[in-house]
């Protein structure tokens, strides 16, 4: 019953005559997106005039064939790229108007990134590769806090190993670790559970749940998965360029 007037509640929030809330809800707003490469002369338009939103605290899904623009997507949120045209709000910044080192002092302050291929720094422990975004920032409990982020998923007796020492699935769960040390309120996963075995990428896309509804953090998934695609509040699928919104 809780959860119901909970969902209740939600729903009219969302749906305020008036429109205030729902704009204050939004985390990002993406409005006419052009993703154009030029290719042996030719200009190949990967992404063709998009516009959506997402709310914050919700998970959505971005899924569709290979080459439909999925991950150029995700990059051009995360602002790893910039677009051909058109313009990215996250939280009331627009991405375009801000300088290279305005955009990673952005990144690191509101988003967690988790790619498919880890992206571990070989050289430094799961401790350390856990620790970097708080070290960047200059955080004086860096260590601290990332040995609890990785007690959390998981991996409080592996903190002192190098990735080379960790499996497959221990390393996404050291990427998990850092991407949300730092407590974000966008969290960005490019495949998260591409390279790993069905038992081992449940227990990664669990953990990223749970996670996301501790913080209550966007969660936005790029997926071949249709399994965890569905566990997503909504769908974003991508097409020859084009986008439908479920």
């Amino acid at each position: 019953m809780q959860d119901f007037f909970s969902g209740l509640s939600q729903y009219f929030m969302r749906s305020d005559v008036s429109g205030k809330n729902i704009r204050e809800n939004t985390l990002i707003q993406v409005a006419d997106l052009t993703m154009e490469y030029e290719q042996e002369g030719n200009v190949l338009r990967v992404l063709d005039n998009m516009n959506f939103s997402m709310q914050r605290g919700e998970t959505v899904a971005i899924v569709g064939p290979s080459g439909s623009g999925k991950t150029t997507l995700l990059q051009l949120l995360a602002a790893l790229e910039q677009p051909s045209n058109g313009h990215i709000k996250v939280d009331d910044h627009t991405l375009r108007d801000m300088s290279r080192d305005q955009l990673a002092d952005f990144r690191r302050d509101n988003m967690g990134i988790v790619f498919q291929s880890f992206h571990l720094i070989d050289s430094l422990t799961a401790l350390a590769n856990a620790a970097l975004p708080l070290d960047i920032a200059g955080v004086p409990d860096a260590l601290k806090r990332a040995q609890d982020m990785l007690e959390r998923v998981g991996l409080g007796h592996r903190i002192h190993h190098y990735p080379r020492q960790l499996s497959g699935g221990e390393q996404q769960r050291v990427a998990i670790a850092r991407a949300l040390v730092h407590q974000p309120r966008l969290i960005l996963a490019d495949e998260p559970t591409g390279n790993l075995d069905d038992k081992t990428g449940k227990l990664v896309a669990d953990m990223l749940f749970d996670l996301h509804a501790q913080t209550h953090s966007t969660l936005v998934l790029v997926t071949h998965d249709m399994r965890l695609a569905e566990r997503c509040e909504r769908s974003f699928h991508l097409q020859s360029g084009q986008l439908q919104v479920g």
